[in-house]
């Protein structure tokens, strides 16, 4: 896991060293800057694979040059087919093998390789700069561009200076609780799609995007449920083994869930001392799951570490969360992401999650929310419009936010979108149709479910759920790799029948029947708390000054198109404990600290 650097902007080499430095915890075990022509790669190397200084970056391979972050997983598997076909290695590293990967073979290369990746390559001898992200977006890809001039990295802070800010982003942001890609907080910049390859024609000085990896349209196999679980089970021990592959200590998360407990169950079997494992706990026991991950950890035989996470611990990693998430971001589960993360360094610098598995086996409530609604959606739109009012509401004893939802919304499409987006409920006026970037999951699945879980992969996985892991990762120089988001995997699930991974209200069905067979099923069949901390209560009482004094008027008035009457209305509703607003004001509040680290004031 490293950051990347590329320009043709001819910027001297102090200051590119300088925009290095502000994400330098990506990398800290070496920095490499190249000067190429005219353009400049810069590389932060965290040593994971091949620790010799032969492996350090910018790397060269006859007339190309490459920058790269992340994990070729299946690596070995093509070294050895480029070895037969003559080629010779320098180095034990992966990148060198996708620097010749790409001479032999282009960039049909990206249909080889298994991974998490976002690299830039540069031929000498065509003037062109191949650049690509991975199928899921695990890696972050940034680019600026104009009138000819680009950067490319791995961060948006390096790319920010003198920048103006992309207002409809602001927008998209008190929406989502994060900016999707294609966009960014700046005017200008842009995030690289995951699946996608950009190629630079340094001559022309044009640029193209274009995709070499989707969701496709769901193909449904005949096969059985028994023949199922053991193919799904032998392609997660794949996953889990070639994601052991490293040259310094390794662990894995365990929390109280389904999939992080398999996953670490099958990397304790595989492994041939006891793995490490690590789990957040919460003061607060209505959200603390941390005893379960404990029952886990003893039947796997791992050495366990618990940290428990207090309101004092998360006012501390506030600025750490605006410093190293350096666009808006509010899911708060990142706090105690970065708290696990800064204990996790402290032992191995590479650890497993279970990130991914609720995308493909139906983990999420909002699955059982879409079912538990179905029948109402499906009521006539003119009949719901008119049982919506808050009377008839009450009436029924309804009063809840799905309920209203599904009551309020014209189609299933819309139930489904408003998972993600509260769809302007902070905004004077609805802005950026940034929906529009997202609609391939209304074609790929006639099926209800999936089509959730399909937007989900799209919008939220790599928006959020990535974002998250890679920042709170990287901030302390961990490298964390997931089985669940391996692409075969991912495939995998959407082919098979709805009812092998959810039925009769039983998520991850399939996962549990797998996990029997190495956690006894009385012990993980208990109710998960999620990860996210009781910020709710926190900015109630512990943290109430801290909100209050940050969400001025000062501030609110500089925030473009929010609506400030009805953000005031929630914030005092919440305060005096009429309704939970605990999401709508944790976006406002993280974006009142992003203001004020960037200067945006």
């Amino acid at each position: 896991m490293c950051g990347i650097y590329l320009t043709n902007i001819p910027y001297e080499e102090s200051l590119v060293k300088e925009k290095l430095e502000s994400i330098s915890f990506r990398g800290p075990d070496y920095t490499g800057i190249e000067k190429v022509n005219n353009l400049t790669l810069g590389h932060l190397r965290l040593s994971i694979l091949d620790l010799d200084a032969r492996s350090h970056q910018p790397m060269i391979h006859e007339n190309i040059h490459i920058v790269f972050n992340g994990e070729i997983y299946n690596y070995k598997d093509i070294r050895a087919e480029l070895l037969a076909k003559g080629y010779l290695f320098k180095t034990e590293s992966d990148t060198e093998v996708l620097l010749i990967g790409y001479k032999e073979w282009g960039e049909d290369v990206l249909q080889r390789i298994n991974g998490m990746f976002a690299f830039c390559i540069y031929d000498t001898a065509s003037n062109e700069i191949f650049s690509a992200r991975d199928r899921l977006g695990v890696k972050p890809f940034y680019y600026y561009w104009e009138n000819g001039q680009f950067e490319i990295c791995s961060q948006i802070r390096p790319l920010l200076k003198d920048k103006k800010i992309n207002e409809d982003a602001i927008s998209m942001f008190l929406d989502c609780k994060f900016i999707p890609s294609p966009y960014t907080i700046a005017e200008n910049v842009h995030k690289l799609p995951p699946g996608n390859f950009m190629k630079i024609d340094l001559n022309s000085k044009e640029y193209k995007i274009k995709e070499f990896w989707n969701l496709d349209y769901v193909k449904t196999r005949n096969i059985t449920y028994e023949d199922a679980k053991k193919e799904l089970h032998d392609l997660l021990i794949d996953a889990v083994k070639i994601r052991l592959q490293s040259d310094v200590p390794i662990g894995s998360f365990l929390s109280g869930g389904i999939d992080s407990a398999l996953v670490s169950s099958i990397a304790a079997k595989i492994s041939d001392t006891p793995i490490n494992t690590f789990s957040i706990g919460f003061d607060d026991p209505e959200y603390d799951e941390s005893k379960i991950a404990e029952q886990f950890a003893r039947i796997m035989g791992s050495k366990h570490k618990t940290t428990i996470c207090s309101s004092e611990d998360i006012l501390k990693l506030i600025p750490k969360l605006v410093e190293v998430y350096d666009e808006p971001f509010a899911d708060s589960s990142a706090l105690p992401s970065l708290l696990l993360n800064s204990v996790t360094k402290e032992h191995v610098t590479v650890a497993l999650s279970g990130d991914g598995g609720d995308e493909s086996f139906m983990g999420y409530d909002h699955f059982d929310s879409l079912i538990k609604n179905k029948f109402i959606i499906d009521i006539p739109y003119p009949i719901r419009k008119v049982l919506s009012s808050s009377f008839l509401l009450r009436m029924i004893g309804q009063n809840t936010y799905r309920v209203k939802n599904a009551l309020r919304t014209r189609t299933r499409n819309d139930f489904i979108e408003n998972i993600f987006s509260r769809k302007g409920f902070l905004l004077k006026e609805k802005k950026q149709d940034y929906m529009k970037h997202y609609q391939g999951y209304k074609k790929w699945s006639s099926n209800f479910l999936q089509k959730a879980a399909d937007l989900n992969i799209k919008l939220w996985l790599e928006n959020d759920s990535n974002a998250k892991v890679d920042r709170a990762s990287m901030a302390y120089s961990v490298e964390v790799r997931s089985p669940f988001m391996d692409y075969r995997v991912i495939e995998f699930a959407r082919s098979l029948p709805m009812s092998f991974r959810y039925e009769s209200g039983r998520q991850k069905k399939i996962l549990r029947e797998i996990l029997k067979e190495y956690i006894p099923e009385e012990i993980f069949n208990q109710p998960k708390m999620g990860f996210a901390p009781p910020i709710g209560n926190w900015m109630r009482h512990e943290l109430k000054e801290e909100f209050i004094s940050s969400l001025n008027d000062d501030f609110l008035n500089k925030v473009p198109n929010l609506n400030i009457v009805k953000f005031k209305t929630i914030l005092n509703e919440h305060m005096t404990e009429k309704h939970d607003h605990t999401e709508n004001i944790w976006k406002v509040y993280v974006l009142s600290k992003w203001y004020k680290e960037f200067g945006f004031r």
